[in-house]
This record gives C-alpha cells, structure tokens and sequence, in this order.
C-alpha cells in the first residue's frame, strides 16, 4: 500500500537549457539556472537570492511539509524520545591545563554550549563563553570554540552566524568576561597563541571558501594591518594553523587528499619566515608531533601504504634526516599520533577494530589498549599537557553508552571518568550488535554493522535503515547513538555498510573507493543492500538507505544503479551535480577535490567516468522509489542548486508514483541547524520519513 496517499501536485521547474562542450563532448543542462549568479555574496547575505529562485525552493518546501503533513505527530513524538535521551544539563569532565581545568557544559533546555574552567584540583566553576547568551536573536549560530593564551589570561573565540562557515574571531578576557575591540572576519575560526599571549595566528578564507592564508594578528591592530606569514597559491591546496603542546613552534599544515606539506615558525622568531620540512610530492603524506628535541612524523612515505612513525631532529627536520620509530606493517593503519614526555601514542585499525598502543619512548616498550566486543568504536583525545602520563579516551559500541577514561601510561591503571547517561533509560541486554560481510562483486567482503532489537523477527518483514558514506577515507565508527534507538526500538534494523573509499579496511579500502575506482563504492552499498535481503535481516522494500554529502552521491548513484532494491532514499546535502562542479574551478573548493574525484577538465578519461555515474547526469525514465533531498541555502560544500536540480530532474523522469521530496533549510548551511534540539528536530524529519515510507506510523 502507497505511503504517500494524497499528495498536492508538485512544483514544476522551468527548463532554461545551457550547453556545454568539452572533449568534443556536447552536454544539455536544463536547470542550471538554479545557480545564483552572485552566490558569492548571497552566501553572506541569503537576502539578496534571486526572487525566481526563493520562489522555487519555497515552492518545494511546500510541497515537502503537504506530503510529510501527516507526520507531524510522529516527528513530535521522536523529537520527544531522542530529546529523552540526553543529559540536558551535561558537563564534560574538566581537561588539566597548567593552574586550570577546562571544559563544556550545557543548561537545561539550552541548544548552545558554555565554556567554562575551574581550578585544576576542582573549586569554583566560571563561565568564559555562554553560547546560548551570544546566539540570542539569531537564526543560526555555530561556535567554534574558545582558544586560551599560554598564560590562561586571555581566548579568541569563534563564530559564523549564517551556516556559510565564514567564522568571525573575537578576543576575549578571561578575567573580566569583556570582549576586546579586535574583530576579524572571513577566518577559519580558529586562532593559535603566540607564548607571549600579545599576538596570534589565524587562517584567512578567499572567496571561494579556501583557507589559503596565514596571517599574524597583533592584540589591538586593525585587521588589514595583520601580517600575511604564508600563502599557498595552488587552488588545489587547504591551509591549517596549529601550535605545538610546549609552545615551541607553530605548525602551517599545506594539504590536498593526498598530499602533505609542513613549515615550520619558531616562536622564538614571530617574524621569521616558515622553514619548509619536506617539499609536497604528489601521494606523499606526512602529519608531525612535538617531541622536545625530536619531531614525530606520521607518514606513508617509502611505500608505507597504512602509514608508520618517524622522527627528525628539530635542528634538522628535513626528509633526510627521517629514521623509522615505528615500522609500516601492513593491515594495521596508523590513523594518529601523539607524543608526551615520556611516551608516544597512536590510534591504530587493525582487522577492522580500532586499538590504541603506548611506547615508552626509553625502553620502546609497548602495549595495547582494546576492548573485547564484536564492533566498538575508541577515541583518543591524549591531554592537554606534554609533561604527563596520563591520557585520555573513550570508548563506545552500538550497545554501550559512551564511557570516558583516564589511563595511566606508566601504571596502566584505568580510571573511569565518565558514563554516557541516558536519562529515559537504557537496557543494553535489550539490543544486538553484530558485524556481518557481505561478498562484493569483486571477492571482496563489506563489513555491515548491525544493530537490532533481540525480539526482532530476522525473517525479511523488518524495516532497515542502511547508511553509508565512502569517500575521504573517513570511517564511520560503530559507535553508540541514542537517536537511532527511535527507529531501532520500532522494530528496524539499523545498519552502516562501511564501503571502500573509507579505511575501515585499511588505506587499500580508501584507495579502492576513490579516483578511477569509484564505482566500488556504489556497488558494495548495493551489496550491503543484497546481503541483507538474502539473509532476511531486512527485504528490498523494507530498505531506507542513507547518506549525506559525499554519502549523498552515494544515495544518487545507487537510486540511479538499483533503485528497485531500496523503499525509500534520503539524501541529505547530497553532492549529486559531481561533473557540472568538478569541471568548475571557480566553485568553492572544486580544485581541491580533484585527488579524490578526478579532474575532468584535463583528462577526457575522467570526464567520461564522471559523466557514466554522476547522479544527475544520469537520471533516467525509470521507477525511482520515494526520496528525500535536503539542502541548505548557505552551504559552502554542497552548494543548495546540486539538490535542486537533481530533484528537478527527478521529478521530470521518474516513471514510478512515489514522491521526490526537497527540503531546503533557508537559514543554514553544510552541517544543518545550528543547535543541539534543532538539529534533533531535523533528524526526527528524517526519521519520520523513514518510518513512513516503510509502512510503520
């Protein structure tokens, strides 16, 4: 029976065709109008958006909320559950940082954090930055943080009040609470301290959204009379500014998706220029860490395909002066490292399960901290001091709440801080958590993480949610997420298909998802989507897949490639114009994505790999199941005009009954609504649509 029963018509797009040609190549794109011309500036200022286009995706958000009409119970009900399930009042446990402690904590019914500190044996608590006060009349507000001086006196803090990430930078006294006169904007936002706490480094952002500067700001000048310390003229390239734990340098990290460059600025000389470590080498990355008188380098150099550990002199930190510490060793990637004192740390995968070890860097003994669950996630935050033996981490699995630990590297005593509550409750008897393969085209197997309640009937009848990503070698942990036990607790599956273009089966994964080989992304979701049918944890029809971003071209290429094995689809800023953007070079941070993508302006071969599975360009008269697209006005990443144009175009061809549904956030960007209950509010939407579309309200 039809989830959708009743439906308004729906908003029609016109059709204004523009050709475009390359490699002799000649291509029709109806609806490239949806691209303001002066996005640019109306990033900055959603007001000026061309009146036909507003009128458009108001148009489509009208239609969104007919059709999802009779959800809105439903949506208030797991808004109310997921809501349930957090501490409102929560505080983070203090990190030790010289005479103070510092930390977050929220207030009940508040949607921003506070930023607080207390004395570092406990006392007193004082609020530095209260998000909730600074974001008062505004649609949107994202903060950035707040970054304390050395000398605890003073912090710069962030924030970007559209959703278009262009952060402005204050500087505040932490004494007083008063903001000082110095205003910076268009930063990275975020800043590092010179020692002194008279001055401090930032990262600028050109018109296309690139940080491609790095300025030193004096306390009390005028920004246009900050110093430019570095600037990387290769459109393909980010920068970042980070400081060392002993105050030693400041670190400038130049990087594409597989390229690393490092220079170096002794904070013994403001002034001086950037001393270069080793030159970018296409394929080479490389990561440093402080180490008194040595650098700790992580890096894939000399064919370290899953990364080892070197390290170099500070007086000579130069390529050649690199020695292995600790040696490649294939299947197990090395995804961090850092270095204290008396012991060098690092986050480690190894047959698909994360560990962290410890070196004592005198003896070089090591050892290992793991957990004995089926799929669980770890996260190694180390500390905020380079004179210590204590770190910190924390652990979670599907099942498990969140638990934070102190850990002792020379005692190995393990000191619980922290348990995640869940104040509505929960049982983790009542719950399943397993991790299943699913056979590839190719002979490879895709892990599938699996969550489900035990009285669940696994005879093809229950709904599924099934998310995947796959791109950037980023890996989605089997972490604890009390939203999706709304969905869970209804009787789906919940699912995460960790597909090639993550590491979740070290570098050779990523590689394998990316570039030339891109596809294999698309086909293991689809066998994830197989395996699960064939094993009856779920059927074909049962099946709402998920993804965002690069996900969401992950959901466009496989509605276009198998759309009869999924129910529902929803797609949240999904990147699914990938060939019209990649052979843009003015859009923002076009050039850097072409080591992951390809760049089809120079190579025929990638315009037409592009041009086979580019989401968009490769909709067709066919039966599409019910999708939801969601876009933010302001988003620098995925710009709003991808979603709406593939929904167009959706819309024009599909032959099926099933809705194409747009919801466009006018007031937010990339990572959604800004608060912590708005975004809950956003989830619940996506929810109910799955929910809906399988049958179950």
């Amino acid at each position: 029976m039809p989830a959708f029963k009743t439906l308004p018509t729906a908003p029609v797009a016109a059709k204004k065709p523009v050709e475009d040609t390359r490699h002799g190549i000649t291509r029709t794109d109806d609806y490239a109008w949806f691209r303001d011309e002066n996005w640019q500036a109306m990033f900055k200022d959603p007001s000026i958006l061309q009146p036909e286009i507003r009128t458009h995706l108001e148009a489509e958000n009208a239609y969104m909320n007919a059709a999802m009409a009779d959800t809105e119970a439903l949506q208030k009900a797991l808004f109310a559950e997921m809501r349930g399930r957090i501490k409102e009042d929560d505080s983070s446990v203090p990190v030790k940082d010289g005479p103070f402690a510092y930390g977050t904590a929220y207030v009940t019914g508040g949607e921003q954090p506070r930023y607080f500190r207390e004395p570092r044996d406990g006392g007193e608590r004082v609020i530095l930055l209260d998000g909730d006060k600074e974001a008062e009349g505004k649609d949107y507000f994202r903060l950035s943080g707040i970054d304390h001086s050395t000398d605890h006196s003073i912090g710069i803090w962030g924030y970007d009040d559209k959703g278009s990430e262009y952060f402005t930078l204050k500087v505040r006294d932490l004494a007083t609470g008063e903001d000082r006169h110095d205003t910076l904007v268009n930063t990275g936002g975020d800043g590092v301290w010179a020692p002194d706490a008279k001055s401090f480094f930032y990262t600028a952002l050109d018109e296309n959204h690139r940080p491609s500067k790095i300025f030193h700001h004096i306390l009390g000048e005028r920004q246009e009379n900050d110093r430019l310390v570095y600037e990387e003229k290769d459109a393909g390239f980010f920068l970042s500014v980070g400081g060392s734990l002993i105050d030693d340098f400041i670190y400038i990290d130049i990087h594409d998706h597989e390229t690393s460059e490092y220079r170096l600025l002794s904070t013994k000389d403001l002034t001086a220029t950037p001393v270069l470590v080793a030159p970018r080498q296409t394929g080479l990355e490389y990561s440093m860490t402080e180490g008194g008188d040595v650098f700790y380098i992580l890096t894939n150099a000399d064919g370290a395909k899953d990364f080892k550990i070197m390290q170099t002199p500070v007086t000579a930190p130069g390529r050649e002066n690199w020695v292995d510490v600790v040696p490649h060793r294939a299947g197990t990637l090395i995804l961090n490292h850092m270095a204290f004192a008396r012991h060098l740390v690092w986050l480690e995968r190894h047959e698909g399960l994360p560990r962290i070890i410890v070196r004592d860097r005198k003896s070089g003994e090591e050892h290992a901290i793991a957990f004995a669950e089926e799929a669980y996630s770890l996260g190694l935050s180390g500390a905020a001091e380079y004179d210590t033996d204590v770190i910190r981490f924390s652990y979670s699995s599907m099942t498990t709440p969140s638990q934070l630990f102190d850990y002792n590297m020379a005692t190995r005593e393990r000191t619980l801080l922290k348990t995640q509550e869940v104040p509505s409750g929960h049982n983790p008897d009542d719950y399943v958590t397993r991790r299943v393969f699913a056979p590839a085209w190719d002979g490879e197997t895709v892990p599938v993480t699996l969550l489900y309640r035990k009285d669940v009937a696994l005879d093809g009848s229950a709904p599924c949610l099934l998310y995947g990503y796959g791109a950037y070698g980023i890996t989605i942990p089997a972490s604890f997420n009390t939203n999706c036990l709304s969905l869970v607790d209804r009787g789906f599956v919940y699912a995460i298909a960790h597909i090639r273009g993550g590491k979740d089966k070290g570098f050779a994964w990523y590689e394998n998802g990316k570039m030339d080989k891109k596809t294999n992304t698309f086909k293991d979701f689809i066998a994830a989507a197989d395996y699960l049918n064939q094993e009856k944890f779920t059927s074909y029809a049962n099946i709402v897949a998920e993804g965002g971003s690069a996900g969401g071209m992950l959901m466009g290429a496989i509605a276009n490639m198998a759309p009869e094995k999924f129910g529902g689809i929803i797609a949240a800023v999904p990147f699914v114009d990938v060939l019209n953007t990649m052979l843009d070079d003015t859009l923002p941070l076009t050039p850097p994505e072409w080591p992951e993508w390809g760049n089809p302006i120079d190579s025929k071969d990638f315009y037409q790999l592009m041009a086979s599975y580019s989401p968009y360009d490769n909709v067709e008269a066919k039966s599409y199941p019910a999708i939801l697209a969601l876009s933010g006005l302001t988003d620098p990443r995925v710009t709003y005009w991808e979603p709406t144009k593939w929904v167009a175009k959706l819309r024009e061809k599909t032959t099926g009954t099933e809705p194409i549904l747009l919801k466009t956030n006018m007031g937010a960007g990339h990572g959604g609504a800004s608060g912590r209950f708005q975004r809950l509010e956003e989830i619940a939407f996506e929810y109910a649509f799955a929910i809906k579309v399988a049958g179950k309200m």
